[in-house]
């Protein structure tokens, strides 16, 4: 079993525009093993479609330029190196994220690039998972869980690629204990 501990970046608006859709611009994922060793990271930048621009507190959320994205492939492109990446046509795979914004982006642009998206239907709901077994009344962003737990949040809060290291950190600490 190889779970794909990932964090998702997506466009945003300070106050989003009636009509927008938001799209993928960063995927952040580590691959881990049911043993608890982490076996590969992936991180790769996306070049949104829809709204290709950047709004200016997008960039400064997520501290993605726009350049990187100018330069980064179509979602088509990255999902499919991610796929391969991730070994989803050959291995048994369980896709783990903080909350169901993920998986529902992954779904959404799956839908807008008219691609298949039953691989994104394996996922699990960390977060929710946490929120019940700390008996938590509602559930509590990833960087606070991480910081509860004592463990040092690294890099840059708001970046796929951080979010997801952190979240192995967390990940592995409860592993044996998720719901999987």
């Amino acid at each position: 079993m190889n779970y794909i501990v990932y964090d998702l970046e997506a466009t945003c608006w300070e106050n989003m525009p009636i009509g927008y859709v938001q799209e993928t611009i960063e995927i952040g994922a580590f691959r881990v093993n049911a043993y608890g060793e982490v076996r590969g990271k992936f991180n790769r930048f996306i070049k949104p479609v829809v709204h290709p621009v950047l709004s200016p507190f997008c960039r400064q959320l997520t501290n993605i330029s726009q350049e990187e994205v100018n330069r980064a492939g179509t979602f088509p492109d990255v999902i499919e190196e991610f796929q391969n990446w991730a070994r989803i046509e050959e291995e048994d795979y369980l896709l783990c994220s903080w909350g169901n914004f993920d998986k529902k982006m992954f779904l959404h642009d799956c839908r807008l690039h008219r691609l298949d998206a039953d691989w994104a239907e394996r996922h699990v709901n960390l977060k929710e998972q946490y929120r019940i077994s700390n008996r938590l009344r509602s559930g509590i962003g990833l960087k606070k869980a991480v910081e509860r737990e004592g463990i040092l949040f690294t890099g840059m809060h708001h970046r796929g690629i951080s979010d997801a290291e952190n979240l192995v950190k967390l990940f592995l600490k409860y592993l044996g204990t998720w719901d999987l």
